[in-house]
């Protein structure tokens, strides 16, 4: 990529923002813009992308220039003044996933992670383990890593090149992995009927692949492949790697790790048996790309997690902030059980993604919520992120909280954010935990901190 020019339109996107700091990392000149910036939103990331040599500019057309690629995802709309400029000066385009798919296609390991679920622990846990045996993995991800810096990407310069794989993308099908892995299918970005096609196309040409029988849907993909092209896992059940006697923590949990006739204990630094489920994950790509299952196992450990994934912000007075990244019905339910595996009464703040998300999967959150928020827990939902942009916005939150009230949970609509996090703040008492929760807003993280200090500097504790 030396020498090659590129200008990416929403830079500080959870996938936009890793591919230009690889990009630049090997030579190329890269520039980019963002609504978020323009907004105020997000600062350190672009600080950080500053720091990289990676220069930004408004999202008004005045950063696009004729001899520069212009990088969009799907989401950017042809309105967009960025968009706009490039075709009036008819500058070169491309999408995120089809540039990332060529630079993962070209790579001579391939490790491609894909599911609705956990694809960005998975990758993290995968970076860490390569990293940590010395085989010098380039790490591409949809979250920040904190075994990294907290970056979203790590450069590297061995055979690996291990990256988190949207099925949300419409470039999908164009990523050809030696190893594949997947997690889950589960309702997200899109119907059950075209993620089934999608993820049979992901795992059909792949050397290995690695998948989660514990999962129906999974499990159903996989009896089209040939039993020696696969490793399956599942957390309590019959597998070539399962996990057995389970001991959770309130942020960790431990395991027995279980392959034919070997076992190993293991203790992760992260919660949840949905976490147990993403280590066997990477402990199967890890074997699958030649680390010993004994170090994998023991390399795993050291994974310390993501940031905006039951990320612990603080506590204050017996009181815990927790910051989560759970936005479909199977990432909210994880963090909802893991949560209630322990004692406390659950504050949350859930806030969604987006119309039409809210649209798409609204029904079945509403109802995992329902279903999971214990008694004397208490929701408070604020209308959906919006940036902008033509979506239908028929589908809001009243409606979905009412949904969620008429099944016998404490739950409220509180329009503006600030007031729902003063409703919870003004009732959170010892032993209860904090949640806030949602994706696609970096300012959620800020929102968690300012609870924390509030809760902090009032005594915490009611």
């Amino acid at each position: 990529m030396n020498n090659a020019k590129f200008f990416f339109v929403g830079i500080g996107g959870s996938g936009m923002l890793p591919l230009a700091t690889l990009l630049r990392a090997g030579g190329a000149e890269v520039a980019g813009s963002d609504r978020g910036l323009d907004q105020g939103r997000g600062s350190a990331k672009f600080d950080a992308l500053r720091a990289a040599g990676i220069a930004l500019y408004p999202q008004d057309g005045s950063g696009v220039t004729a001899d520069a690629t212009v990088v969009a995802s799907a989401a950017v709309e042809e309105t967009v003044p960025d968009i706009v400029t490039a075709n009036r000066l008819g500058a070169a385009r491309t999408t995120r996933a089809t540039l990332l798919a060529g630079m993962f296609n070209a790579a001579a390991l391939p490790i491609g992670i894909a599911g609705t679920s956990g694809k960005s622990t998975v990758t993290g846990m995968i970076g860490r383990i390569l990293h940590a045996a010395g085989r010098d993995p380039t790490v591409t991800n949809g979250a920040m890593m904190k075994d990294f810096g907290g970056a979203g990407a790590l450069v590297g310069g061995g055979e690996a090149f291990v990256s988190e794989v949207d099925e949300s993308d419409s470039a999908f099908p164009l990523y050809a992995p030696r190893v594949a892995v997947l997690n889950n299918v589960t309702l997200d970005h899109k119907g059950l009927d075209e993620l089934r096609a999608l993820f049979a196309g992901f795992v059909a040409g792949a050397e290995h692949v690695v998948a989660n029988v514990g999962d129906a849907e999974t499990a159903a993909l996989l009896a089209t492949l040939p039993r020696e092209r696969l490793t399956t896992f599942v957390v309590e059940g019959d597998a070539d790697l399962r996990a057995e006697n389970l001991s959770p923590e309130p942020f960790a949990i431990a395991f027995d790790l279980v392959a034919g006739e070997e076992r190993h204990r293991v203790r992760l630094s992260v919660p949840g048996r949905h976490n147990v489920s993403n280590a066997l994950a990477a402990i199967g790509a890890a074997r699958a790309a030649g680390v010993p299952l004994a170090e994998a196992a023991r390399l795993v450990q050291g994974f310390t997690g993501l940031r905006r994934r039951y990320d612990l912000v603080g506590e204050a007075n017996g009181i815990a902030v927790i910051d989560d990244f759970g936005h479909n019905p199977d990432k909210v339910a994880a963090t909802l059980d893991t949560l209630h595996a322990h004692p406390g009464r659950l504050l949350v703040l859930f806030q969604p993604h987006g119309y039409g998300p809210l649209k798409q999967m609204g029904a079945e959150l509403a109802d995992t919520f329902a279903r999971r928020l214990a008694p004397g827990d208490v929701l408070t939902v604020p209308d959906p992120a919006y940036f902008g942009g033509t979506v239908d916005r028929s589908a809001g939150s009243a409606a979905f909280v009412a949904r969620i009230a008429a099944a016998g949970a404490e739950a409220y609509h509180d329009a503006d954010r600030l007031l729902g996090a003063r409703r919870l703040l003004a009732q959170a008492r010892t032993g209860d935990r904090v949640v806030v929760m949602g994706a696609r807003d970096d300012t959620l993280s800020l929102l968690a901190a300012d609870m924390l200090r509030e809760l902090t500097q009032s005594g915490g504790a009611r």
